[in-house]
């Protein structure tokens, strides 16, 4: 394997972001893969990620496995696996950059609506199908698959730390889900799986210290910080979708 300093730099910046992102500080992975895109190929970029992100989902799931919410799971769970095939059906017929400006819309009106006082908590087994069916296809077609999830999970007003582990596993499963495309599309390579498996210790660590802070840290605090970054990843979604409209011909 060729040692290229500039993308290991790049690259272990990025996994350290995924760690405290699957840690529970949400938001901070939406900018792993672009910022190894600048180092290497996007779809490389996608695959080197895919199996640490899946590494950091099974150490995060397993840290919480006694902390998560089974009824939020049991109907997020079946909507993403069927947004994840409609995205596949669709993807053809879809362009990443207005699902992103679609997605960081709905984020921020969702964090605005919490900032102003109006709280609206998602009732019924209707309302949780549709934000995961909604998490599951855009997670397939933009990788943003965060903001329709969070939309309905933070509105349960779940405990801080069974919020943390209902996420962890909801992401285990839809980055799991993953694989499939990846595999039938031959993204994967010799080359590719071994930077993948060089920045996997760090990338555990990561998510080691991310956990222990964020155990840590009051859940007033992390709610304040968890709406803060769900701003941010809208913000930038709306962003990254308006630049890539003004990058066509």
């Amino acid at each position: 394997m060729s040692i290229d300093p500039f993308m290991f730099l790049v690259a272990g910046i990025a996994v350290i972001c995924l760690g405290l992102s699957k840690g529970g500080f949400i938001g901070f992975g939406l900018i792993a893969t672009p910022l190894l895109a600048l180092a290497i190929p996007p779809l490389q970029a996608a695959a080197v990620l895919l199996p640490v992100m899946l590494a950091q989902d099974l150490f995060s799931a397993w840290s919480f496995r006694s902390e998560w919410d089974r009824r939020t799971l049991s109907l997020v769970l079946p909507g993403a696996v069927f947004g994840i095939a409609l995205a596949w059906a669709l993807a053809r017929y879809l362009d990443q950059a207005s699902v992103r400006i679609v997605v960081g819309t709905i984020g921020i009106a969702f964090a605005i609506s919490h900032w102003v006082g109006f709280r609206s908590k998602a009732e019924g087994g209707a309302s949780g199908l549709f934000w995961g069916t909604a998490a599951g296809f855009t997670g397939t077609i933009a990788n943003a698959g965060g903001p329709p999830f969070l939309v309905y999970a933070m509105s349960q007003d779940l405990p801080k730390m069974t919020f943390i582990g209902t996420m962890s596993i909801f992401f285990l499963v839809l980055n799991a889900t993953k694989l499939v495309p990846f595999f039938a599309l031959g993204q994967f390579s010799n080359h590719s799986m071994s930077i993948s498996a060089a920045l996997l210790p760090l990338a555990i660590a990561a998510n080691f210290v991310a956990i222990r802070l964020v155990r840590r840290i009051p859940s007033s605090a992390f709610y304040r910080m968890s709406y803060s970054l769900v701003s941010a990843v809208s913000i930038a979604l709306i962003w990254q979708g308006i630049s890539q409209f003004g990058g066509k011909p």
